[in-house]
């Protein structure tokens, strides 16, 4: 083979993230995406026990919205910290906070309590995952990082099959605060496999300081919505709008110019993400509930339906993997309309069988899959050196405040109305996602 020969196939055909160069970062990367993947899976099928037994089924919703809400001051303040001194020192900050919030929920005596340890675990999960994808930008060449992205999925396998039945099994046999106390001792081994590679990702900045007030603004604002959502009061009126006010400012501030309007490129890039996290989220939070309250599942049982939409997701990932030299853009309107099929799916399936719930959520799954690798390769695109932290945190700030307003409204919508009403809403989100992926064309293409 000549030297130009081996130069147009390495040109066609990206090292592999296992190639020597890239195999300890690798390994670390799925270490911490692994963990928090497990954490998740396991903790979905714990929730309606945990909820039941604290005798919190009303505030059901804000389990899940705290760890969002509370992420989205952390993925600011470790979307600057990362650029400013590089990822380390915001990676295991977030590693040691989520280990304390874990604690916490696992001793709750109340409800308010257990809400209380979810936000502090989503302090911790917030400012550990950014620095992931600013590691990805700095150690990997970009005709590599598709198959990065799809080796984080990737790590998404073993908790999926493993987490929801083991987190049922758990709590319906051993308590539900086993689900949360028995991730602590997992924390350190995946931390310990990354340090190698973050120790020498260092950077001498400033911290964007302002952006924190701004941070607190939107997740002040995302709060007083949502109450004000969950309640029906003059007091909560004027609590929703001036959430709405919060949040308007929050997003015009730490989010690209255009995002509301879904200006082509990176605006809708980023916004996309958000709208498919929120139909995601919205979705999963709501199908243990519906499962074991109106088709009397067990908690395990409910949980092999998680693992099917887990499965799904890193399926579709996978896949869009294999075609690196695929425009992302294509992977994320596909994927985007694959969700909304799936989403649409489940919201049906609570009207007939809660077994139709499963192959629906494989579709939705297979759906985010696809679409999620695309979008993060695009993101990192659109991104210099010195905005990789920035636009990797705005990336952030939309699925977690697209995952707690959708969690939120969709839980406001169940305490009113019904089940039924949540999962309409929640699909109709993913609708919009489908109609929205034809504008993440790379406009500098």
């Amino acid at each position: 083979m000549t030297a130009l020969a081996a130069g147009e196939e390495s040109a066609v055909r990206p090292p592999s993230p296992l190639a020597r160069p890239y195999r300890l970062a690798t390994v670390g990367i799925i270490a911490v995406v692994g963990l928090l993947a497990f954490e998740q899976m396991a903790v979905g099928t714990a929730m309606p026990v945990a909820a039941r037994d604290l005798h919190g089924v009303p505030l059901y919703a804000w389990a899940f919205s705290a760890v969002f809400i509370a992420g989205l001051v952390a993925n600011v303040l470790s979307g600057g910290w990362a650029d400013a001194r590089g990822p380390a020192r915001p990676l295991f900050t977030g590693l040691a906070v989520f280990v304390a919030g874990l604690l916490i929920v696992g001793a709750a005596p109340t409800m308010a309590w257990f809400i209380a340890g979810r936000a502090v675990q989503g302090l911790g999960s917030g400012l550990a995952s950014v620095p992931l994808y600013v590691v990805v930008a700095r150690v990997y060449p970009e005709r590599s990082r598709p198959k990065i992205f799809a080796a984080m999925a990737g790590a998404w396998v073993v908790p999926s099959l493993v987490g929801p039945s083991i987190g049922g099994l758990v709590a319906q046999h051993f308590g539900w605060r086993w689900v949360f106390l028995g991730i602590v001792p997992l924390v350190v081994p995946a931390g310990l496999a990354l340090a190698p590679t973050v120790r020498g990702l260092r950077a001498d900045g400033a911290i964007p300081r302002g952006r924190m007030l701004t941070a607190v603004a939107l997740a002040a604002g995302a709060a007083l919505l949502l109450w004000g959502l969950d309640h029906r009061s003059v007091l909560a009126l004027l609590a929703a709008v001036t959430g709405l006010a919060g949040l308007g400012y929050g997003v015009r501030e730490l989010m690209p110019s255009g995002l509301v309007r879904l200006r082509r490129g990176l605006p809708t890039v980023i916004a996309m993400r958000g709208l498919l996290f929120g139909a995601m989220g919205g979705t999963e939070a709501f199908i243990p509930l519906a499962l074991t309250s109106r088709f009397g599942f067990h908690p395990t049982t409910a949980g092999l339906v998680l693992t099917a939409g887990a499965i799904g997701w890193s399926a579709g990932s996978w896949w869009q993997g294999r075609f690196p030299g695929t425009s992302p853009a294509r992977f994320a309107v596909a994927g985007a309309g694959l969700h909304a099929v799936g989403v649409a799916g489940v919201a049906l399936s609570f009207h007939v069988s809660g077994w139709l719930t499963l192959p629906a959520w494989i579709v939705a799954g297979a759906g985010i899959g696809t679409a999620f690798p695309a979008l993060s390769v695009l993101v990192l695109r659109l991104s210099g050196p010195d905005t990789q932290g920035t636009n990797s945190s705005a990336m952030q700030i939309s699925d977690t405040l697209g995952s707690s307003l959708a969690v939120g409204i969709a839980g406001a919508l169940v305490n009113a109305a019904g089940l039924n009403t949540g999962a309409v809403c929640t699909a109709v989100i993913a609708i919009v996602a489908a109609l929205a992926a034809h504008r993440v064309e790379d406009s500098h293409a």
